[in-house]
């Protein structure tokens, strides 16, 4: 009898491709999904259109803060939970959005938590971010730095990375929590920056860049990221925090230079300030992930754009 396999947000950019990963390598997938307004169902819908209808996948439309998820839990035999759900984004964290953020991020992984320990699951695998570091730790940046993260949104992530610490140090939960890296590739969120640099391109508009696009990024393919997890899943690894990023740091600007070379279209820059919240520079030192799951990223930068030129030439067909 395959592994059944909880995946939190899985109508998501991550989730539906870690879903669809599982599903071909035979595992049982459980998907569960709130569709929250943070942009368009239709979207979310599309993501799961590879899905839907497929053996050995079900799905449940619920909210994490409000769902009876020891039920849950129960009634689809899950074995291992891969929670990829939260409320994303930094820039829209900070004011009286913060509320959505505490309850999706930190309400939820603590409800999920409680409910994985009091059902027994054998390994509980959060997806982190590298905003938990903040602008004030040392590059490449280690899992032994402190975080401090810049925004509110670092902050919630942190809080919820803290939780599975605590629930494996006190009740033997076996949590691993991935620190991603600036994720891409095909699906990706329509408020991240190469999906929206794109489509403008694309289109024949400005793309906008804050700052003066020097900043740097440890940029990682959506495929890699799902391989992590797959890894961490295979491992006996328990009450780690591991990085995960992509083996290419450049800057936005080099970013923006190879859009236009993989498009063969011209490229229109608007210069905007630089935003609250957002880091400077991130790099991940993976040799952590390398050593205790055999982590290595494969997917090279220019291919990865590649991917996910292709794919948005398809959605605005």
């Amino acid at each position: 009898m395959s592994t059944t396999c909880l995946v939190t947000g899985a109508a998501g950019f991550i989730g539906s491709h870690l879903s669809e990963r599982l599903l071909r390598e035979g595992y049982r997938v459980v998907g569960l999904d709130c569709f929250t307004d943070y942009y368009a169902r239709s979207r979310k819908e599309a993501n799961l259109s590879g899905l839907r209808g497929q053996r050995g996948f079900s799905f449940h439309e619920q909210d994490l803060c409000t769902a009876d998820l020891g039920a849950l839990l129960r009634e689809e035999h899950v074995e291992v939970i891969f929670h990829e759900a939260a409320q994303a984004g930094v820039r829209r964290s900070w004011g009286r959005e913060f509320e959505i953020y505490t309850q999706n991020n930190i309400l939820a992984t603590q409800r999920l938590l409680e409910a994985a320990r009091a059902h027994g699951v054998a390994r509980f695998i959060y997806a982190s971010s590298s905003s938990v570091y903040g602008d004030a730790v040392e590059l490449p940046m280690r899992e032994t730095a402190r975080p401090q993260p810049l925004s509110p949104y670092g902050v919630s992530k942190l809080a919820a990375e803290h939780l599975c610490q605590l629930y494996h140090a006190n009740f033997g939960l076996p949590t691993v929590s991935l620190r991603y890296f600036t994720v891409y590739g095909p699906r990706q969120r329509p408020d991240m920056a190469f999906n929206r640099f794109i489509r403008a391109i694309l289109q024949g508009q400005s793309l906008t860049l804050y700052d003066n696009g020097e900043q740097t990024r440890d940029f990682t393919f959506v495929e890699d990221i799902v391989t992590a997890n797959m890894q961490a899943m295979q491992s006996s690894l328990e009450g780690v925090v591991l990085n995960i990023g992509g083996g290419s740091r450049v800057t936005v600007n080099h970013v923006i230079q190879l859009l236009g070379e993989i498009t063969a279209l011209p490229v229109q820059v608007e210069r905007q300030g630089k935003q609250y919240g957002d880091v400077r520079h991130t790099w991940a030192d993976t040799s952590a992930a390398q050593k205790l799951i055999g982590y290595a990223p494969r997917v090279s930068l220019a291919d990865g754009l590649r991917a996910e030129v292709e794919w948005l030439k398809g959605v605005l067909a």
